[in-house]
């Protein structure tokens, strides 16, 4: 079995091709669990299938996280795919048209490192409800991105990179889980450190952990602060722990759309999956 290797600052991915269908759907959950466990197999935050594309994509995008659920969307993820589906020609142009649970995402190739995609527009936004993690209470937005929505759950905490990370890690834990968001959710800690720049750290749903960057997770940041006047919304920069994303959305009667991801990519390594321990 091949497989190729992406990160996107930090958040990283195995990819493999099932084109021709040889793995069935049912094992992709099995294969992601195993696959991306760190110290005995690849390791990664996520693993993402790609298949031939069912409807007017250049691909279909099957993506599940590091504990074996699937995910609606990965922004970093569908960044990485791009460039995975350009070098391997897969697209016509430098646009890559990815079909995803959430919807069709498009990704563009600026460079050969760089890649942007289009987000899912927001399909729900609340940009003002209460979170409980215990019996702490938190101010937060909400939103979920495409349909079916993405969740996300976002919470400006001033110098959050001064708190313990064992103590924000237990706290984003709690809220991830805060039985108001009916899918759980992605929980982002961000702080505003300078005109239109963000600094940020996402508590990733299915990875349950902190991952180096999430890119819907910086996406949804940016929408809220954007909606709630803090932010441009214009070329916003998010400092995630592996490194930069920008974001630029449109943004019109509390209504947040066309939100563009961009970063680096960097392929790490390709080759065969040889593991004894492996059984699909």
């Amino acid at each position: 079995m091949r497989f190729t290797k992406i990160h996107g600052a930090g958040n990283d991915f195995i990819i493999i091709d099932n084109f021709d269908g040889a793995i069935p759907q049912e094992n992709y959950g099995k294969l992601a669990a195993h696959l991306c466990q760190r110290r005995v197999s690849i390791g990664a935050d996520g693993l993402m299938i790609v298949e031939k594309p069912t409807g007017e994509g250049d691909l279909r995008m099957a993506f599940y996280n590091s504990d074996g659920s699937r995910g609606e969307m990965c922004g970093n993820g569908a960044r990485c795919i791009s460039r995975y589906g350009h070098e391997k020609g897969l697209g016509n142009t430098d646009e890559i048209k990815i079909e995803t649970d959430s919807g069709l995402v498009t990704g563009r190739r600026l460079s050969k490192k760089t890649y942007t995609v289009r987000l899912a527009d927001p399909t729900v936004v609340e940009l003002y409800r209460k979170a409980n993690a215990g019996d702490e209470e938190y101010g937060c937005s909400y939103i979920e991105l495409g349909t079916p929505g993405l969740p996300h759950a976002v919470f400006l905490v001033e110098n959050w990179q001064n708190i313990p990370r064992d103590r924000l890690k237990k706290t984003g834990r709690k809220l991830r889980s805060f039985k108001g968001f009916p899918k759980g959710a992605n929980v982002t800690f961000c702080d505003i450190v300078g005109p239109d720049r963000v600094s940020a750290v996402t508590y990733e749903r299915g990875v349950e952990d902190f991952t180096l960057a999430c890119g819907t997770g910086c996406g949804a940041t940016v929408a809220a602060l954007t909606l709630r006047g803090l932010v441009s919304g214009r070329d916003v920069t998010v400092s995630m722990p592996g490194g930069e994303l920008r974001v630029t959305l449109e943004s019109s009667e509390g209504r947040a759309s066309n939100i563009m991801l961009t970063g680096p990519t960097c392929v790490v390594a390709q080759g065969e999956i040889i593991d004894e321990r492996l059984d699909i």
